[in-house]
C-alpha cells in the first residue's frame, strides 16, 4: 500500500476508530524567538494543540501573529526555540523526509514551461516513480479537483482559481495523510474563493485528509472547518480552540443558518478579546 493510501480512499473525515483519530500533530508548549540586529523577537509563546487524523483545523488571527510560522515548524521549514512537536508520532523533519505531507502556498508556484501534467508530476520525478505510475496519479488527481481534460494546457491558459486546483493536486500525487494549506484562495475573487471553498469541503469530505489552513477569513473559517484555532497578536499564543458541529455535506447556504453564524460570533468575540490580550 503507497504512503497515505488509507487515508485517500474515502475515510470520513468525522468518524473513525481510535487509531483512525489518532493524534497527526501535537505541540506542546512550543515557543519560537526569532534573533533580529535590533531585539530578538517572540513569533510564538506557549503553543499547545493537538491536531487529529482527520480533522480540518483553520488557524486564525491578525496578520503578524505566527500563523504561517505555526505551519512552517509542523513543515520543519522553521524550528522551535523550546518545546515540543511530534508529527505523525515523530519529529518534524522525520515527517519531511518521510514525505508526510502536501504544502499548498498562497500563490500556485507553478512552473510556466512545465504543462499542468507535468507540474503535478515534478514531486513525482524527484522521488523517482516511473513515468507510467506519475501520469496516473497526475490524471486521477486532476480529476478529483475537478480540471480532468487539462493535461495539456499550461499555468498560463488557466485562471486563478484553476491553477490553485493544479497546486492542490500537485500536493496531493505523493498521498500524503496531512495537507497544509498557508491562505491559498486569499487573492482570489470572492466568487472564485467560494467556488474554491465548496470543492476544498468536498474534497475533504471524499479523502479524510487532516488538514490545516491559514486564512484571515472568518466565514471561510467557520465553512470549512472541524476545528478554529484563535490566535493572539504577536506573540502568537492560541486563545481559543472552537470545535463545529456543521454538517460535513454542507453548501454555502449553510453560511445563513444560525448555527453558522453562532461558531462565527465565538470567533469574532475570541478575536477581540486578542487584540486587548495583555
Amino acid at each position: 500500500m503507497v504512503p497515505g493510501q488509507a487515508v485517500l480512499e474515502g475515510l470520513a473525515p468525522a468518524a473513525g476508530t481510535g487509531a483512525q483519530r489518532a493524534p497527526v500533530v501535537e505541540a506542546r508548549d512550543l515557543s519560537l524567538i526569532f534573533q533580529t540586529p535590533d531585539a530578538p523577537v517572540t513569533a510564538l509563546s506557549d503553543i499547545n494543540l493537538t491536531i487529529r487524523r482527520g480533522d480540518f483545523v483553520s488557524l486564525i488571527g491578525p496578520s503578524g501573529c505566527g500563523k504561517t510560522t505555526l505551519m512552517r515548524v509542523v513543515a520543519d521549514l522553521a524550528r522551535q526555540t523550546s518545546g515540543t512537536l511530534l508529527v505523525n508520532g515523530g519529529s518534524a523533519e522525520q515527517a519531511r523526509l518521510d514525505r508526510a505531507y502536501g504544502y499548498v502556498f498562497q500563490a500556485p508556484a507553478l512552473y510556466p514551461w512545465r504543462s499542468i501534467e507535468r507540474n503535478i508530476m515534478l514531486p513525482l520525478e524527484i522521488m523517482g516513480m516511473s513515468k507510467a505510475e506519475r501520469r496516473e496519479r497526475a490524471a486521477r488527481y486532476l480529476d478529483l479537483v475537478g480540471l480532468k481534460g487539462f493535461e495539456r494546457k499550461f499555468p498560463w491558459q488557466l485562471s486563478g482559481g484553476m491553477q490553485q486546483r493544479v497546486s492542490i493536486a500537485r500536493a496531493l500525487s505523493f498521498e500524503p495523510a496531512l495537507l497544509l494549506m498557508d491562505e491559498p484562495f486569499g487573492a482570489l475573487d470572492e466568487i472564485t474563493r467560494d467556488n474554491l471553498n465548496v470543492h476544498l469541503l468536498r474534497l475533504w469530505e471524499k479523502t479524510g485528509i487532516t488538514v490545516i489552513f491559514v486564512t484571515h477569513s472568518i466565514p471561510e473559517a467557520v465553512f470549512l472547518s472541524s476545528k478554529i484555532v484563535v490566535m493572539s497578536p504577536r506573540p502568537g499564543r492560541i486563545l481559543e480552540v472552537i470545535d463545529s458541529d456543521l454538517p460535513t455535506d454542507r453548501d454555502l447556504d449553510a453560511r445563513e443558518t444560525p448555527e453558522f453564524l453562532e461558531i462565527a460570533h465565538r470567533v469574532r468575540v475570541a478575536l477581540r478579546a486578542g487584540h486587548s490580550y495583555d
